[in-house]
């Protein structure tokens, strides 16, 4: 369909947050800890994979401290309580002096995470023979359609488990899993999709899997299980369980981001007005940031320094920062009704912001105030805003390997969308029943931390 968008000059100034306290882990005192922060609780091993899948700020924030987490490991892999996080580096370390924890690939520039995913020839050559396509998750309708972006077409539909939220590519960039969370039932399951067909293979079955993300050395995948409040840390191939961390006040806890040198992860709670840090080496929660207003945190994206952190809320219509080696709130940047998806272009330098144009989780058709802003990261400044036309709902996505094209699912309007990043201009492409965490693959980069293909 056709694209009649020009660019729009969108000026908003960022508002500065006020007094916090800092994060416990930080040495700072903390307040009002969550009782029952960190249980663990343990799982019977999943199935074997399959053969070929190896406004005003408030002045006061709270910032909750929690008990280390303990839990059993369902397949007798021993807890990493023993192993010590790296500690937060400089923003103004030197490469060299980025101490990551182990086994996590080396962060090449420190001043950008992203480096080593900026464009087509930075390509791996693990996914030189992979298919160039975009797949869609469709959560109402069960399935994923595949569109080539040469021809902006379906041409492929397939039937995964229930309630397909995301597309995540794994860790080693060998696999791509639909998250078939199954809402309101529990039956949850993965389905694996080998890049090289764009085939589904057989699905296995993990207990509530809204999102998916693997700890940057490549050893756990975490299961983001939103319902129930936890995080379960497994084999990122089997899929068989290790440990699992409850984060009893993370109501509907979905989205991450991970520091520079990976020791800990940012979780957004969607229903609680939180923010969770968790520490990846370890497993065991950190501490619980109440945000100063909105209430509907969604997506988090780590800036390219690896400290600073941008949190999404619906309820806000805006993007908060986040301190994330003191766990602070920092600023505000107001976007449009019902931000929700975060993605930054592929030299690191812009933030590209989807507003989903409702405050609602279902929201109504064609919305007017759907659009996507744009954010200079430099500034925390907005540079543009670019409207659906004729109204729309975008949502999740990413950028095309060489930045020159943003895929955004319309989640209630069962379309993608895909928007020409120099002009604004966009298609619209149908596809299934409310289509969500899209990814677009390949995708350039060393390694996958998880959700739609955030690549370092």
């Amino acid at each position: 369909m056709t694209a009649v968008l020009k660019p729009q000059p969108f000026r908003l100034a960022l508002l500065a947050a006020g007094a916090l306290l800092g994060l416990a882990t930080a040495g700072a005192q903390a307040q009002d800890v969550p009782p029952e922060a960190g249980s663990g609780s343990a799982e019977a091993p999943a199935a074997s994979s399959p053969a070929d899948v190896s406004s005003v700020i408030s002045p006061t924030i709270a910032n909750e401290a929690a008990p280390d987490a303990s839990s059993t490991g369902a397949t007798g892999v021993a807890p990493k309580e023993s192993q010590e996080a790296a500690p937060a580096v400089s923003q103004a370390a030197p490469a060299s002096q980025v101490q990551t924890i182990p086994d996590m690939p080396p962060v090449i520039d420190a001043r950008n995470i992203y480096s080593e995913a900026s464009g087509p020839e930075k390509m791996s050559p693990t996914v030189a023979n992979h298919l160039t396509r975009i797949y869609v998750p469709n959560l109402r309708g069960n399935s994923v359609s595949v569109i080539d972006p040469a021809t902006d077409k379906v041409v492929d539909t397939f039937k995964v488990g229930r309630s397909p939220q995301h597309v995540v590519p794994s860790w080693d960039l060998k696999t791509l899993w639909v998250t078939n969370n199954s809402e309101g039932h529990a039956d949850g399951s993965l389905t694996p999709i080998d890049p090289v067909t764009g085939k589904p293979g057989k699905a296995i079955d993990v207990d509530d899997p809204y999102n998916m993300y693997f700890t940057p050395d490549g050893h756990e995948a975490i299961v983001v299980a939103e319902a129930k409040r936890r995080l379960d840390f497994r084999d990122p191939h089997t899929m068989a369980l290790h440990q699992s961390v409850e984060v009893p006040k993370c109501e509907g806890i979905n989205h991450a981001a991970f520091s520079a040198d990976g020791s800990y992860a940012l979780f957004t709670c969607e229903f609680g007005r939180y923010m969770a840090k968790v520490d990846t080496v370890n497993h065991k929660l950190l501490g619980m940031l109440k945000l100063s207003k909105g209430g509907m945190p969604q997506d988090v994206i780590a800036a390219p320094d690896g400290h600073k952190f941008y949190v999404a809320d619906m309820h806000a219509d805006g993007v908060f920062t986040i301190d994330g080696d003191k766990f602070k709130e920092t600023g505000f940047i107001p976007t449009g009704v019902g931000t929700h998806g975060l993605y930054t272009n592929r030299d690191a330098t812009r933030l590209y912001v989807a507003n989903r144009g409702s405050h609602m989780v279902h929201g109504p058709r064609h919305s007017k105030a759907g659009g996507v802003t744009v954010i200079d990261l430099a500034t925390d400044k907005v540079i543009t805003t670019w409207p659906i036309p004729g109204g729309g709902s975008p949502d999740m996505g990413n950028v095309t390997p060489d930045g020159k094209h943003l895929w955004l699912s319309g989640r209630f309007d069962d379309v993608v969308y895909d928007i020409n990043t120099q002009t604004g201009e966009m298609k619209k492409v149908p596809v299934g029943a409310e289509p969500h965490g899209l990814t677009v693959w390949p995708q350039p980069g060393r390694y996958s931390i998880g959700h739609t293909g955030i690549m370092r």
